[in-house]
């Protein structure tokens, strides 16, 4: 990884002009008047610069503000009366064909799209001065208050009875403090005991990540990367809400999907509610979103956010870089974090449409931790029951296929398949699903189901959204010239 670069010196777009300092004393000049009687000059007396509020004394950021009426306030400059302050602006992202490094798993930092520029250094002890001085602020008009109040009497005397509390005490009424089930409160309280935090531990790595209770067989539903140190013998253990601890085994796991599942090796009957399943199909651009996880360890942490976007292809990649795993995801802005993995994100009405899968993040895992920015990746719920149900029931993960090599390298717009056999593999399957439909080698595919399809990870993601024996509508172009075909698609089980 590249070292980052130094924070750019800011920019400052139509930045007015600078303000000739006005008379000290005045807002605006006022009429002339007579002289007045001239007065002896007081002796010199050296002022302490005052800082702005936040900023501790001997703060190098912050600029010393002169009190009004001192002799050199007439002469201070604007720019030394408030020093610029700017937030740092957004880096773009890079395109979405990049998936080695792609976006991480909360777990993995994303890489696609060069790092942000790196914030500067926190200045702590300003932060936490700021807070003292607005306590002592709320603490000084709790005191005026006081005093009001003690010297209140129509003869100014303390503790006259006239005086009258205004103090009203809110008493201990539990319905006042019930909380709809349609809201965020509720549906959180009634989710949490069914969100569990999961810890993997290896030979050579461990982790922490979330899942949810899937059946009342003590089926847990996760990411295939919470659980993969762990998937060689390692140990699984099981947290939920109320600190009970249960070990667990790898039921099946499949890497290309990210999806993982997991049993209880004792399940406990009275914590097993499944969370309710939605229609990820059904959500919509806006809808209110609620994440529930264990971000850097701290667990049942509740965020909320919206539905960002939807159908993005995503291609995430553990640490090693060895695996892949591509999704037609859901986007969302609620804050997810290392930690969230595997857990689920629900609907304004607390049923699961997604499991928090991946972030992008604005550091490398050589510069830093990775951490929220407001751009995080769900697996949508309809894909992730079936491939639930499909490891539940054998144990192996089933994918439908194209039969042809993609071209990775190709720069156009679509996915290109490959224009000749790759190290003895055929770059069209003989007789397999692409190879009946009439695509031929070299082919760029536009379309796949409907979907625009603007590289090779992008075509994997839209094809693992079907099943197999699938028919879907694939428009391609062939030596500059569109045209249509429809796959009934193929079937590979397994990840190898």
């Amino acid at each position: 990884m590249s070292k980052p670069s130094a924070p750019a010196a800011p920019e400052y777009i139509d930045a007015p002009p600078p303000v000739p300092p006005a008379a000290a004393g005045y807002v605006s000049a006022p009429p002339p008047a007579a002289p007045a009687p001239p007065v002896p000059p007081a002796p010199a007396v050296p002022v302490a610069p005052v800082f702005a509020e936040g900023a501790p004394q001997g703060d190098p950021y912050a600029a010393p503000v002169t009190p009004a009426g001192h002799p050199q306030a007439a002469h201070q400059s604007p720019a030394a009366e408030s020093a610029h302050h700017p937030f740092g602006a957004g880096q773009p992202l890079g395109g979405w064909g990049t998936p080695p490094g792609g976006v991480g798993g909360p777990g993995q930092p994303g890489e696609w799209g060069g790092p942000g520029t790196p914030p500067g250094p926190r200045r702590k002890r300003g932060s936490l001065i700021a807070l003292v001085a607005a306590v002592a602020l709320v603490a000084g008009l709790a005191g005026g208050a006081i005093g009001v109040s003690l010297t209140d009497g129509k003869d100014g005397s303390v503790g006259s009875s006239s005086h009258t509390s205004t103090t009203v005490t809110v008493g201990d009424n539990k319905k006042a403090l019930d909380r709809a089930p349609e809201s965020v409160a509720g549906i959180a309280a009634a989710a949490l005991p069914s969100t569990v935090t999961i810890k993997a531990q290896g030979s050579s790595e461990s982790g922490t990540g979330t899942g949810f209770v899937f059946d009342t067989e003590g089926h847990i539903l996760t990411n295939n990367h919470v659980v993969a140190p762990a998937a060689s013998g390692g140990k699984l253990t099981v947290k939920f809400s109320d600190g009970s601890s249960y070990p667990a085994s790898v039921v099946g796991r499949a890497q290309g999907y990210d999806v993982a599942v997991v049993k209880l090796d004792n399940p406990p009957k009275d914590k097993l509610v499944p969370l309710a399943l939605g229609d990820s199909d059904k959500v919509a651009i806006g809808d209110a979103t609620i994440a529930i996880g264990a971000p850097y360890g701290l667990e049942g942490t509740v965020t909320t956010g919206i539905v960002s976007a939807k159908d993005r292809p995503v291609a995430s990649g553990d640490e090693t870089g060895s695996q892949a795993s591509y999704m037609n995801a859901l986007q969302t802005d609620a804050s997810i974090n290392p930690g969230n993995s595997g857990g689920p994100l629900l609907n304004a009405s607390g049923q699961v449409i997604g499991i928090n899968s991946a972030i992008q993040s604005n550091t490398s895992g050589s510069s830093g931790r990775a951490g929220s920015i407001g751009l995080g990746f769900a697996i949508p719920i309809n894909q992730a029951k079936w491939v639930a149900e499909t490891l539940i029931k054998d144990g192996t993960p089933v994918y439908a296929i194209l039969g042809v090599l993609r071209n990775d390298d190709y720069k156009g717009d679509g996915a290109q398949i490959q224009t000749k056999d790759v190290q003895g593999t055929p770059a069209v399957t003989p007789g397999g699903p692409a190879d009946q439909a009439g695509l031929k080698p070299g082919d760029v595919i536009t379309k796949l189901g409907g979907i625009a399809t603007d590289s090779g990870p992008t075509l994997v993601s839209e094809i693992w959204t079907h099943k197999p024996g699938e028919k879907v509508e694939v428009e391609y172009t062939r030596d500059g010239k569109a045209a249509k075909t429809t796959v009934t698609l193929g079937e590979r089980k397994g990840d190898n």
